[in-house]
C-alpha cells in the first residue's frame, strides 16, 4: 500500500451530502445510477455516476446522506458528466456499500 503525506490527504475534500434524486443510467457500460447530491450552499448540487445498483434500489436513495470527494475534476462517463465521487466499500462480489455518516450531518461538512 502506497503511503501519502498528511498534506496530500488535506487536499482531498471529502464532504457529506444528501442525495436529492437518483435515476437509472442505461447508457453506462457497468450498471450505475445517475445521482444528484446536495452539498449545501458552499458547494451546491453535484452530479455523480455511482455503481451501486447491486445493493440499492433507485427509489430508496433520495434523502440518504453520503460521503463524496468533491474536488476531483469533472469526469465524462458516456453521455454524463460526473462532478463528484460518491464513496463506498467494494465487497468481494463487486457490490458496493455506500460510505455514510451514522447520524445526520450538515450538507457540505468536510470529513475530519
Amino acid at each position: 500500500m502506497a503511503q501519502i503525506s498528511w498534506q496530500d490527504f488535506e487536499k482531498v475534500e471529502l464532504c457529506v451530502g444528501t442525495i436529492i434524486s437518483a435515476e437509472e443510467f442505461p447508457e453506462a457500460r457497468k450498471p450505475a445510477y445517475k445521482l444528484k447530491v446536495d452539498f449545501g450552499n458552499r458547494i451546491g448540487v453535484r452530479r455523480s455516476s455511482a455503481q451501486i445498483t447491486d445493493l440499492y434500489k433507485v427509489d430508496e436513495l433520495p434523502g440518504k446522506q453520503v460521503i463524496a470527494v468533491v474536488n476531483f475534476p469533472v469526469k465524462q462517463i458516456g453521455p454524463f458528466m460526473s462532478e463528484c465521487l460518491v464513496t463506498g466499500f467494494v465487497q468481494e462480489d463487486g457490490s458496493v456499500i455506500l460510505a455514510v455518516p451514522d447520524k445526520p450531518a450538515v450538507n457540505g461538512q468536510r470529513l475530519a
